[in-house]
């Protein structure tokens, strides 16, 4: 993975999906759909490796989010 911007992991656990997105796109020049493949691979690696910095569950992180 290309080396993401530090604002992209605080986004991810701040529940700012959109604006992560967004950073992803502009680093990397990728499309949307990539973007999401991105998000997706940082978002578990956080879940992994920093549970307690996350405010919401599983379950409630995407509610309300569709792509």
């Amino acid at each position: 993975m290309e080396q993401l911007p530090e604002s992209v992991d605080r986004d991810i656990l701040e529940h700012r999906i959109i604006a992560a997105l967004k950073a992803i796109r502009e680093t990397s020049g990728c499309t949307l759909h990539e973007a999401l493949d991105v998000f997706v691979q940082r978002y578990e690696e956080l879940r992994r490796d920093r549970p307690d910095d996350f405010g919401l569950s599983r379950d409630e992180y995407g509610r309300g989010f569709y792509s």
